[in-house]
């Protein structure tokens, strides 16, 4: 059945995820360079991966097959009604699916799904700038081989229906300018980033500090969108809770909710803030940022803040700093967030559908986030499930 039939306009998909080859960061790497990079190890019969010379533990499989089936976690993730134990659910596996990692096999799915098209974003690629940032080289070697094997293996415009997002970096901005014309020569729609202050040579700034104007120009010069997707940011618990990224359920007594549970929440918030009060929009009015797979419930702190430092800093703003903010960012809500809400925040042509599919957190089916629409009249749920992802997928150069 065409799903799509039924809306009358099809359906955008602006949150897919690719499961990594085992070679994604080693295929276009010099092995020399593997003990400051990424490398396979072998543990107690399971291979990880090191990164930066420290077995990384952010995901228990880093192989991926046999792998989690898309969408175990999501009735946990809408209040868990059932009172599942989370650790039961991850355990249904099975072999790794071909579409997880071909973009022929994916364009299938797709049709099946009754979508035209998706996002493509990594997922182990999100985790690695955190544990690789004392070596800012190492990070920006590491990233370079990594998109050479993404534009190898997807492409970065798939028959105009899998738009594959290559990873940016800060971590030397001569390094950030010149990687962004590899991927804009490879004709890249998107970019994708952390939402994360990167550590350079003279240590962590801002992504906002003057060092990086160079970057954010040519950005603003080619139109293309910066997607800042969740990962590991490096946000801090402050104490409360153990540090590091684990994308997994821990059993036993040890699992138990911390603020853990809302660093994605907080990276985003800080770094969206962080852009608008550093008048990076205004500097460049051609950039335009997606917050994806961050949830959306920063945002009314996030205008609070924003109009009380105007008033406190009368004219430092040109205009209401929640209107510049809304002018040049487009936000993904996670698909448990009230979408009538974030909608009556943002406006209708600044909100953005993605599933996270096949992940764990994901909706088991795409276009089950359907009856979330409900709410919003056709011409604004055309906007939320097509019509915005398809302007942020095209280059609108200045």
């Amino acid at each position: 059945m065409d799903v799509t039939h039924d809306l009358g306009h099809p359906v955008i998909d602006a949150d897919n995820h690719y499961y990594e080859a085992l070679d994604a960061f080693t295929r276009h790497l010099d092995p020399a360079l593997g003990p400051r990079c990424v490398q396979w190890a072998e543990i107690d019969g399971r291979k990880y991966h090191v990164v930066g010379g420290k077995v990384s533990r952010a995901v228990t499989n880093a192989t991926f097959n046999p792998i989690s089936k898309p969408g175990c976690l999501s009735d946990y993730f809408r209040g868990n009604p059932n009172q599942v134990n989370p650790l039961e659910l991850i355990r249904d596996h099975e072999p790794i699916r071909p579409e997880y990692l071909d973009p022929v096999a994916r364009t299938k799915v797709l049709d099946e799904q009754g979508l035209a098209g998706c996002f493509l974003y990594p997922t182990l690629g999100m985790l690695y700038e955190e544990p690789l940032k004392d070596d800012p080289e190492a990070v920006c070697l590491t990233f370079r081989a990594f998109n050479r094997w993404l534009a190898e293996d997807w492409g970065f415009d798939h028959e105009g229906r899998i738009i594959s997002a290559p990873y940016l970096t800060l971590a030397d901005p001569a390094w950030a300018v010149d990687e962004l014309e590899w991927v804009l020569g490879q004709g890249a729609r998107l970019i994708v980033m952390r939402a994360g202050a990167p550590t350079t040579t003279t240590g962590r700034r801002s992504p906002f500090d003057l060092m990086f104007d160079p970057f954010w120009a040519r950005v603003n010069e080619a139109g293309i969108t910066v997607v800042v997707h969740a990962g590991d940011g490096g946000t801090s618990s402050n104490g409360y809770a153990h540090d590091g990224f684990a994308a997994n359920f821990r059993g036993g007594g040890d699992f138990r909710p911390t603020i853990k549970s809302f660093a994605i929440e907080q990276a985003i918030h800080d770094y969206l803030l962080s852009i608008t009060l550093a008048g990076q929009l205004t500097k460049f009015p051609n950039l335009r940022v997606a917050s994806v797979e961050n949830g959306a419930e920063f945002l009314g702190d996030l205008f609070r803040k924003l109009r009380s430092q105007a008033k406190k800093m009368p004219g430092y703003f040109t205009e209401d700093p929640v209107d510049i903010f809304r002018r040049h960012v487009w936000v993904n809500p996670f698909w448990e967030d009230d979408l009538e809400t974030v909608v009556d925040q943002m406006g209708a042509d600044r909100v953005i559908f993605g599933s996270d599919w096949p992940h764990i957190e994901a909706l088991p089916h795409p276009l089950d986030y359907l009856p979330e629409t409900k709410p919003l009249s056709p011409a604004d749920r055309r906007l939320v499930l097509h019509d915005n992802a398809a302007e942020l997928a095209t280059l609108q150069p200045a």
